[in-house]
Protein backbone atom coordinates (compact mmCIF):
# COMPACT_ATOMS: atom_id res chain seq x y z
CA UNK A 1 0.00 0.00 0.00
CA UNK A 2 1.20 3.52 -0.48
CA UNK A 3 2.68 5.77 1.88
CA UNK A 4 -0.57 8.02 2.80
CA UNK A 5 0.83 11.54 1.86
CA UNK A 6 2.52 10.86 -1.22
CA UNK A 7 3.97 7.68 -4.25
CA UNK A 8 7.30 6.80 -4.97
CA UNK A 9 7.61 7.40 -8.68
CA UNK A 10 10.25 5.62 -10.83
CA UNK A 11 11.23 6.69 -14.44
CA UNK A 12 11.53 4.15 -17.57
CA UNK A 13 13.29 5.69 -20.49
CA UNK A 14 15.40 8.90 -19.83
CA UNK A 15 15.08 10.46 -23.64
CA UNK A 16 14.82 14.21 -24.00
CA UNK A 17 11.25 14.37 -22.42
CA UNK A 18 12.93 13.01 -19.15
CA UNK A 19 14.44 15.76 -17.80
CA UNK A 20 11.40 18.10 -17.59
CA UNK A 21 9.49 14.92 -16.01
CA UNK A 22 12.10 15.02 -13.62
CA UNK A 23 12.16 18.46 -12.61
CA UNK A 24 8.38 18.44 -12.06
CA UNK A 25 8.06 15.23 -9.64
CA UNK A 26 10.80 16.32 -8.03
CA UNK A 27 9.12 19.49 -7.00
CA UNK A 28 5.43 18.09 -5.56
CA UNK A 29 4.85 16.63 -2.28
CA UNK A 30 2.60 14.24 -3.52
CA UNK A 31 5.52 12.38 -5.53
CA UNK A 32 8.77 11.03 -4.25
CA UNK A 33 10.97 10.79 -7.19
CA UNK A 34 13.24 7.61 -6.29
CA UNK A 35 14.85 6.44 -9.48
CA UNK A 36 15.40 5.39 -13.03
CA UNK A 37 16.11 3.19 -15.71
CA UNK A 38 16.93 3.35 -19.33
CA UNK A 39 18.51 0.66 -21.84
CA UNK A 40 21.14 3.07 -22.19
CA UNK A 41 22.61 3.37 -19.48
CA UNK A 42 24.45 6.66 -19.58
CA UNK A 43 21.52 8.73 -19.95
CA UNK A 44 19.79 7.15 -16.75
CA UNK A 45 22.80 8.01 -14.91
CA UNK A 46 23.21 11.51 -15.92
CA UNK A 47 19.32 12.20 -15.22
CA UNK A 48 19.83 10.29 -11.37
CA UNK A 49 23.03 12.46 -10.57
CA UNK A 50 20.91 16.07 -11.40
CA UNK A 51 18.26 14.63 -8.58
CA UNK A 52 20.26 12.07 -6.69
CA UNK A 53 18.09 9.17 -7.30
CA UNK A 54 18.91 5.47 -7.77
CA UNK A 55 19.64 3.81 -11.38
CA UNK A 56 18.04 1.15 -11.84
CA UNK A 57 19.75 -1.80 -13.96
CA UNK A 58 16.25 -2.68 -15.82
CA UNK A 59 12.84 -2.35 -16.32
CA UNK A 60 12.51 -5.61 -14.23
CA UNK A 61 14.67 -4.32 -10.87
CA UNK A 62 12.38 -1.69 -11.06
CA UNK A 63 9.01 -4.02 -11.09
CA UNK A 64 10.51 -5.81 -8.24
CA UNK A 65 11.18 -3.25 -5.80
CA UNK A 66 8.26 -3.13 -3.67
CA UNK A 67 8.16 0.26 -2.68
CA UNK A 68 7.68 1.76 -5.48
CA UNK A 69 3.92 2.79 -6.18
CA UNK A 70 3.85 4.41 -9.65
CA UNK A 71 5.90 4.03 -12.99
CA UNK A 72 6.00 6.76 -15.46
CA UNK A 73 6.73 5.09 -18.93
CA UNK A 74 8.88 8.12 -21.31
CA UNK A 75 9.89 4.88 -23.33
CA UNK A 76 9.82 5.04 -27.28
CA UNK A 77 6.16 5.46 -28.98
CA UNK A 78 6.36 1.64 -29.69
CA UNK A 79 7.18 0.67 -26.38
CA UNK A 80 4.66 1.85 -24.32
CA UNK A 81 2.34 -0.65 -24.86
CA UNK A 82 4.66 -3.77 -23.59
CA UNK A 83 6.31 -1.93 -20.90
CA UNK A 84 3.24 -0.50 -19.40
CA UNK A 85 1.63 -4.09 -19.89
CA UNK A 86 4.76 -5.58 -17.41
CA UNK A 87 4.36 -2.65 -15.01
CA UNK A 88 0.22 -3.39 -14.33
CA UNK A 89 1.20 -7.07 -14.47
CA UNK A 90 3.81 -6.36 -11.27
CA UNK A 91 1.34 -4.43 -9.69
CA UNK A 92 2.09 -1.17 -10.31
CA UNK A 93 0.28 2.14 -11.09
CA UNK A 94 0.92 3.36 -14.36
CA UNK A 95 1.82 6.89 -15.94
CA UNK A 96 2.40 6.58 -19.67
CA UNK A 97 3.66 9.42 -22.32
CA UNK A 98 1.37 9.06 -25.69
CA UNK A 99 -0.14 7.89 -27.24
CA UNK A 100 -1.14 4.79 -24.58
CA UNK A 101 -0.27 2.49 -27.85
CA UNK A 102 0.01 2.02 -31.31
CA UNK A 103 -3.00 -0.16 -31.69
CA UNK A 104 -6.47 0.42 -30.27
CA UNK A 105 -6.73 -3.01 -29.29
CA UNK A 106 -3.40 -2.60 -27.05
CA UNK A 107 -4.81 0.53 -25.45
CA UNK A 108 -8.11 -1.60 -24.93
CA UNK A 109 -5.91 -4.26 -23.49
CA UNK A 110 -4.21 -1.95 -21.35
CA UNK A 111 -7.68 -0.43 -19.68
CA UNK A 112 -8.77 -3.58 -18.99
CA UNK A 113 -5.62 -4.93 -17.54
CA UNK A 114 -5.51 -1.78 -15.32
CA UNK A 115 -9.25 -2.20 -13.84
CA UNK A 116 -8.72 -6.24 -13.40
CA UNK A 117 -5.63 -5.72 -11.05
CA UNK A 118 -7.45 -2.15 -9.55
CA UNK A 119 -4.80 -0.15 -10.86
CA UNK A 120 -4.43 3.62 -11.91
CA UNK A 121 -3.89 3.82 -15.41
CA UNK A 122 -3.14 7.38 -16.79
CA UNK A 123 -1.63 8.35 -19.73
CA UNK A 124 -0.28 11.96 -21.43
CA UNK A 125 -1.61 14.97 -23.20
CA UNK A 126 -2.93 15.96 -19.70
CA UNK A 127 -2.78 19.70 -21.14
CA UNK A 128 -6.63 20.21 -21.15
CA UNK A 129 -5.69 20.70 -17.29
CA UNK A 130 -3.57 24.30 -18.55
CA UNK A 131 -5.31 27.61 -17.36
CA UNK A 132 -5.65 29.08 -20.89
CA UNK A 133 -7.60 25.53 -21.70
CA UNK A 134 -9.91 25.52 -19.19
CA UNK A 135 -10.37 29.51 -19.76
CA UNK A 136 -11.74 27.88 -23.01
CA UNK A 137 -13.96 25.48 -22.07
CA UNK A 138 -15.58 27.51 -19.26
CA UNK A 139 -16.55 29.73 -21.89
CA UNK A 140 -18.22 26.99 -23.97
CA UNK A 141 -20.08 25.51 -20.50
CA UNK A 142 -20.98 29.25 -20.42
CA UNK A 143 -22.74 29.25 -23.91
CA UNK A 144 -21.54 32.28 -24.95
CA UNK A 145 -20.80 31.35 -28.46
CA UNK A 146 -24.03 29.23 -28.83
CA UNK A 147 -24.23 25.91 -30.68
CA UNK A 148 -20.82 25.27 -31.46
CA UNK A 149 -20.76 23.59 -35.16
CA UNK A 150 -17.28 23.53 -36.18
CA UNK A 151 -13.91 23.48 -34.80
CA UNK A 152 -10.34 24.11 -36.55
CA UNK A 153 -7.10 22.01 -35.07
CA UNK A 154 -4.07 22.92 -36.11
CA UNK A 155 -0.81 20.82 -35.29
CA UNK A 156 2.45 22.18 -37.23
CA UNK A 157 4.76 21.15 -35.60
CA UNK A 158 7.69 21.72 -37.93
CA UNK A 159 10.46 19.14 -38.76
CA UNK A 160 11.90 16.94 -35.94
CA UNK A 161 15.21 16.96 -37.01
CA UNK A 162 16.13 20.49 -36.55
CA UNK A 163 15.49 19.98 -32.89
CA UNK A 164 16.05 16.60 -32.06
CA UNK A 165 19.09 14.57 -31.63
CA UNK A 166 17.06 11.08 -32.84
CA UNK A 167 14.28 12.33 -34.86
CA UNK A 168 13.31 8.45 -36.91
CA UNK A 169 11.30 7.57 -33.85
CA UNK A 170 8.88 9.77 -34.37
CA UNK A 171 8.61 10.05 -38.19
CA UNK A 172 8.14 6.02 -37.93
CA UNK A 173 5.01 7.11 -36.07
CA UNK A 174 4.34 10.19 -37.70
CA UNK A 175 2.42 13.41 -36.49
CA UNK A 176 -1.14 12.30 -36.13
CA UNK A 177 0.15 9.85 -33.39
CA UNK A 178 3.09 11.78 -31.84
CA UNK A 179 1.48 15.39 -31.91
CA UNK A 180 -2.51 14.95 -33.33
CA UNK A 181 -2.83 13.67 -29.48
CA UNK A 182 -3.16 16.78 -28.36
CA UNK A 183 -5.96 19.18 -29.64
CA UNK A 184 -7.98 15.69 -29.94
CA UNK A 185 -7.77 15.15 -25.96
CA UNK A 186 -9.10 18.75 -25.44
CA UNK A 187 -11.53 18.33 -27.86
CA UNK A 188 -13.00 14.77 -26.56
CA UNK A 189 -12.84 16.77 -23.15
CA UNK A 190 -15.12 19.23 -24.14
CA UNK A 191 -17.37 17.55 -26.74
CA UNK A 192 -17.04 13.68 -25.79
CA UNK A 193 -16.35 10.86 -27.80
CA UNK A 194 -15.74 10.77 -31.49
CA UNK A 195 -18.06 8.83 -34.34
CA UNK A 196 -16.49 9.25 -37.18
CA UNK A 197 -13.77 9.85 -39.50
CA UNK A 198 -12.27 10.78 -43.34
CA UNK A 199 -9.14 11.27 -43.91
CA UNK A 200 -6.14 11.93 -45.68
CA UNK A 201 -2.86 11.58 -45.74
CA UNK A 202 0.55 11.18 -47.60
CA UNK A 203 4.61 11.90 -47.35
CA UNK A 204 5.28 14.77 -48.86
CA UNK A 205 8.99 15.76 -47.84
CA UNK A 206 10.61 11.78 -47.31
CA UNK A 207 14.12 12.67 -47.68
CA UNK A 208 15.03 14.07 -44.45
CA UNK A 209 18.97 14.49 -42.66
CA UNK A 210 19.17 14.54 -38.94
CA UNK A 211 21.76 16.84 -36.96
CA UNK A 212 24.47 14.60 -37.30
CA UNK A 213 23.87 14.27 -40.96
CA UNK A 214 22.84 11.74 -41.31
CA UNK A 215 20.28 11.10 -44.03
CA UNK A 216 16.85 9.00 -43.61
CA UNK A 217 13.66 8.57 -45.40
CA UNK A 218 10.01 9.35 -44.49
CA UNK A 219 7.29 6.48 -44.90
CA UNK A 220 4.65 7.22 -42.62
CA UNK A 221 2.47 10.44 -43.74
CA UNK A 222 4.04 13.52 -42.34
CA UNK A 223 0.88 15.31 -43.67
CA UNK A 224 -2.74 14.50 -42.08
CA UNK A 225 -5.71 16.04 -42.70
CA UNK A 226 -9.42 14.90 -40.93
CA UNK A 227 -12.90 15.61 -40.59
CA UNK A 228 -14.11 14.07 -36.98
CA UNK A 229 -17.62 13.60 -36.28
CA UNK A 230 -17.88 14.00 -32.32
CA UNK A 231 -20.92 13.08 -30.54
CA UNK A 232 -22.00 16.02 -29.48
CA UNK A 233 -22.60 17.23 -33.45
CA UNK A 234 -19.44 19.42 -33.80
CA UNK A 235 -17.12 18.67 -36.73
CA UNK A 236 -13.57 18.95 -36.34
CA UNK A 237 -11.12 19.30 -38.62
CA UNK A 238 -7.80 18.74 -37.81
CA UNK A 239 -4.73 19.06 -39.81
CA UNK A 240 -1.16 17.31 -38.40
CA UNK A 241 2.71 17.90 -40.30
CA UNK A 242 6.04 17.63 -39.41
CA UNK A 243 6.84 19.99 -42.29
CA UNK A 244 5.24 23.73 -41.87
CA UNK A 245 7.09 25.62 -39.18
CA UNK A 246 5.11 25.68 -36.04
CA UNK A 247 5.73 29.55 -36.01
CA UNK A 248 3.17 29.53 -38.13
CA UNK A 249 0.41 31.94 -37.68
CA UNK A 250 -2.16 29.10 -38.35
CA UNK A 251 -2.19 27.59 -34.47
CA UNK A 252 -4.06 25.99 -31.60
CA UNK A 253 -8.12 25.54 -31.68
CA UNK A 254 -10.99 27.44 -33.20
CA UNK A 255 -14.08 27.29 -32.16
CA UNK A 256 -17.04 28.40 -34.08
CA UNK A 257 -20.54 28.75 -33.08
CA UNK A 258 -23.93 30.53 -34.26
CA UNK A 259 -23.03 33.06 -31.58
CA UNK A 260 -19.38 33.45 -32.19
CA UNK A 261 -15.68 32.29 -32.41
CA UNK A 262 -12.62 31.52 -29.50
CA UNK A 263 -9.33 31.04 -30.47
CA UNK A 264 -7.14 29.10 -28.11
CA UNK A 265 -3.74 30.30 -29.46
CA UNK A 266 -2.02 26.65 -27.84
CA UNK A 267 -3.40 23.16 -27.24
CA UNK A 268 -0.63 22.78 -25.29
CA UNK A 269 0.74 25.57 -23.54
CA UNK A 270 -1.13 26.91 -19.98
CA UNK A 271 -0.14 30.42 -20.52
CA UNK A 272 -1.06 30.87 -24.12
CA UNK A 273 -3.78 33.50 -25.09
CA UNK A 274 -7.91 32.83 -25.51
CA UNK A 275 -9.64 35.17 -27.86
CA UNK A 276 -13.33 36.03 -28.64
CA UNK A 277 -14.84 37.40 -31.80
CA UNK A 278 -18.90 37.77 -31.68
CA UNK A 279 -19.99 36.73 -35.10
CA UNK A 280 -18.98 39.35 -37.75
CA UNK A 281 -16.61 41.33 -35.39
CA UNK A 282 -12.72 41.30 -35.12
CA UNK A 283 -11.30 39.44 -31.88
CA UNK A 284 -10.55 40.89 -28.68
CA UNK A 285 -8.47 38.63 -25.68
CA UNK A 286 -9.97 36.83 -22.84
CA UNK A 287 -8.77 37.53 -19.29
CA UNK A 288 -7.49 33.59 -17.59
CA UNK A 289 -9.66 32.43 -14.87
CA UNK A 290 -6.01 31.76 -12.90
CA UNK A 291 -2.58 33.47 -13.17
CA UNK A 292 -0.65 31.14 -15.76
CA UNK A 293 2.77 29.42 -15.70
CA UNK A 294 4.85 27.53 -17.88
CA UNK A 295 4.38 23.61 -18.45
CA UNK A 296 4.92 21.54 -15.84
CA UNK A 297 4.99 18.18 -17.15
CA UNK A 298 4.48 15.99 -14.15
CA UNK A 299 0.78 17.39 -14.05
CA UNK A 300 -0.74 14.29 -15.09
CA UNK A 301 1.20 12.30 -12.89
CA UNK A 302 0.08 14.52 -10.01
CA UNK A 303 -3.16 14.38 -10.79
CA UNK A 304 -3.52 10.67 -11.14
CA UNK A 305 -1.38 10.38 -7.72
CA UNK A 306 -4.08 13.01 -6.03
CA UNK A 307 -6.25 10.82 -7.28
CA UNK A 308 -5.16 7.38 -5.53
CA UNK A 309 -3.95 9.08 -2.23
CA UNK A 310 -7.39 10.64 -2.00
CA UNK A 311 -9.78 8.16 -3.53
CA UNK A 312 -11.41 9.99 -6.19
CA UNK A 313 -11.64 9.89 -10.27
CA UNK A 314 -8.69 11.38 -11.76
CA UNK A 315 -8.97 13.80 -14.59
CA UNK A 316 -6.08 11.98 -16.72
CA UNK A 317 -7.58 8.26 -18.04
CA UNK A 318 -6.45 5.23 -19.69
CA UNK A 319 -9.88 5.52 -20.69
CA UNK A 320 -10.14 8.58 -22.34
CA UNK A 321 -6.14 8.05 -23.96
CA UNK A 322 -7.96 4.49 -25.43
CA UNK A 323 -10.50 6.43 -27.17
CA UNK A 324 -7.72 8.66 -28.56
CA UNK A 325 -5.66 5.85 -29.69
CA UNK A 326 -9.14 4.51 -31.70
CA UNK A 327 -9.58 7.80 -33.25
CA UNK A 328 -5.40 7.91 -34.33
CA UNK A 329 -6.21 4.36 -35.99
CA UNK A 330 -9.16 4.65 -38.07
CA UNK A 331 -7.76 8.10 -39.51
CA UNK A 332 -4.92 5.78 -40.43
CA UNK A 333 -7.69 3.41 -41.80
CA UNK A 334 -9.45 5.83 -43.67
CA UNK A 335 -6.57 6.98 -45.20
CA UNK A 336 -5.82 3.42 -46.09
CA UNK A 337 -9.01 2.87 -47.45
CA UNK A 338 -10.30 6.03 -48.70
CA UNK A 339 -13.00 5.98 -46.40
CA UNK A 340 -15.10 7.08 -43.69
CA UNK A 341 -14.16 4.94 -40.69
CA UNK A 342 -16.56 4.66 -37.28
CA UNK A 343 -15.27 4.67 -34.08
CA UNK A 344 -17.27 3.03 -31.42
CA UNK A 345 -15.31 3.37 -27.87
CA UNK A 346 -17.03 5.30 -25.02
CA UNK A 347 -15.50 6.99 -21.72
CA UNK A 348 -16.23 9.09 -18.93
CA UNK A 349 -15.46 12.70 -19.56
CA UNK A 350 -13.54 14.96 -16.79
CA UNK A 351 -14.85 17.22 -15.15
CA UNK A 352 -13.44 20.64 -15.36
CA UNK A 353 -10.83 22.13 -11.94
CA UNK A 354 -12.82 23.17 -9.38
CA UNK A 355 -11.21 26.76 -9.79
CA UNK A 356 -12.51 26.91 -12.87
CA UNK A 357 -16.44 26.06 -12.56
Amino acid sequence: MPNSSHLKVAIVGCGNIAGPYAKSLASYPETEFVGVSDVARDRAEALAEVHGVTVFDSLDSILEDPSIDLVVNLTVHHAHYRVSTRCLEAGKHVYSEKPMATRYSEAKALVELAERKGLRLGCSPFTFLGEAQQTAWKWLRDNKLGTVRLAYAEVNWGRIESWHPAPEAFYQVGPLYDVGVYPLTVLTTIFGPAKRVSSYGRVIYPDRVSMDGTAFQVNTPDFVTSTIELASGCLVRLTTDFYVSNKTRQTGIEFHGDLGSLHLESWHDPDTRVFHAPFGEGYSEVPLLKEAGKMQWGLGVLDMTQAILNDEEPHVTGAQAAHVVEILEAISTSIGHDASVEVTSEFKTPKPLAWSN
